[in-house]
């Protein structure tokens, strides 16, 4: 009697092992979905941005997002499979492949924390030699457009205020044309606005834009790390929840051989 009710109570946790994994599969699903829109949307809405970085590591995290989140869509519909028809084989690939995706976001997470612990100092030391230096110079266009979008987009002028300009390369020469400050630092952007510095015609903002960008690149980074590690966690209870269903398999197996 006691044989026939711990097979019957193992068959109940088999059951239930299959039917929680199939609950996993679904936030699995959702939380790859995050990863990879969190990634994309990174890289697009913030990519103009990405050539006044010193570093790349704010890019490297969102690859990495990206990267994670099309393996967890993939792996989603092997754990699916593997669950329906109870194969020890897939089912063991996809526990390496949950262990192998909780390495990759817990990476991203740890990268987007490290960087934002010196994101101030890198802005800092880089963000006011790049406007100064490199704005309107040959074959830095992509500097010029990112700074032209980010004193228009953060209503801000200068990497700290916008008396930084006056000792700009392009100030200095003659492509500037009289002007003291690019255009983009003007309230309403017209050709040669530039040429008065004014506070009601350019924007005079406390800290410049570098604590606009600070600010900004701050929230999102915490977003990835955010999005990164609480997804590596999501992944680790699978792997877990696989592991013992796995086990289980297994032990059925075993005793059905026995029996015979």
């Amino acid at each position: 009697m006691s044989a026939v009710y711990k097979d019957d109570q193992e068959d109940w946790l088999t059951v239930c092992l299959k039917y929680l994994l199939f609950v996993f599969n679904f936030l699995f699903w959702l939380g790859g979905a995050a990863v990879l829109g969190v990634g994309v949307w990174t890289l697009i809405e913030k990519s103009d941005y990405l050539s006044l970085l010193a570093s790349s590591t704010f890019a490297v995290s969102a690859y990495i997002l990206i990267l994670a989140g099309s393996l967890v869509v993939l792996t989603g519909f092997l754990g699916c499979c593997a669950v329906i028809r109870e194969q020890k084989s897939c089912l063991s690939t996809y526990f390496f492949l949950l262990l192998l995706i909780f390495l990759i976001e817990l990476v991203a997470g740890v990268l987007a924390y490290v960087y934002y612990q010196r994101l101030s100092e890198e802005l800092k030391q880089h963000l006011s030699h790049t406007m100064t230096e490199n704005y309107a110079q040959p074959e830095k266009d992509a500097i010029t457009l990112a700074v032209d979008r980010l004193q228009q987009d953060f209503k801000c002028c200068g990497s700290n205020n916008s008396h930084d300009w006056t000792v700009s390369a392009y100030m200095l020469s003659k492509e500037s044309e009289g002007r003291v400050v690019p255009d983009s630092c003007c309230k309403t952007m017209t050709p040669f606005c530039g040429k008065r510095d004014h506070p009601s015609n350019i924007y005079k903002v406390e800290g410049g834009c570098i604590t606009k960008l600070e600010k900004f690149l701050a929230d999102h980074l915490l977003v990835i790390g955010a999005v990164g590690i609480g997804v590596a966690c999501l992944q680790l209870a699978g792997a877990l929840l696989t592991a013992c269903f796995i086990y289980l398999l297994y032990k059925e197996e075993e005793e059905d051989f026995n029996t015979l």
